[in-house]
């Protein structure tokens, strides 16, 4: 049985609050301990540059994926073990969820929530059973688990919809939810 590969969704900015670097560094640097491998969006900023950058000193198999507009923007880590670069977007999130077995969702901005839906769609259209977990450091996820509640009670999804995905609020967390065997 190969590693487990672990795709961490996450913003190329820090934030406002230093929990969340320090969370995305105790997740990186846990993932290395493991022998698991980093999917990310091979940026260097942000909380995406601070779990790859823990991941890689801890000895970790880093996989990035980054499409060509983004190399700039995103100061495109080509040190990692593996570093790809897409045409667009969508092919972007196309390699990085079929690289891996598990999806982790650090707090983020637009993009990091168009990862997770796009997930947990294909979730809910039966397109894969993979572990989907929010990492909501500081309760930075509070709102949008809210949020989905009102979907489902409002009736426009079914209450499995909340059985996708599983919160947590830290990385040591987040590494002992991944920890469980995967059905």
């Amino acid at each position: 049985m190969s590693p487990l590969s672990v795709c961490v969704y996450c913003g190329s900015r820090p934030g406002n609050s230093s929990s969340y670097t320090t969370e995305a560094e105790a997740l990186g640097r846990g993932i290395a301990e493991r022998k698991w491998r980093l999917v990310y969006g091979a940026g260097d900023v942000g909380l995406m540059g601070s779990v790859a950058r823990a991941a890689q000193a801890g000895g970790g198999d880093t996989f990035g994926v980054i499409p060509k507009h983004l190399v700039e923007w995103e100061v495109g880590k080509v040190d990692l073990t593996r570093y790809v670069v897409t045409e667009t977007m969508h092919e972007r999130k196309k390699v990085m969820f079929m690289n891996c077995d598990a999806v982790v969702v650090m707090p983020g901005g637009a993009g990091s929530l168009d990862e997770l839906f796009e997930v947990l769609t294909w979730r809910q259209l039966g397109l894969h059973e993979k572990p989907v977990i929010l990492m909501n450091v500081e309760g930075y996820w509070d709102p949008l688990v809210a949020l989905l509640d009102h979907v489902v009670a409002s009736g426009f999804a079914d209450a499995s919809l909340l059985d996708y995905f599983e919160v947590v609020s830290s990385a040591a967390r987040t590494l002992k939810a991944l920890s469980k065997p995967m059905t």
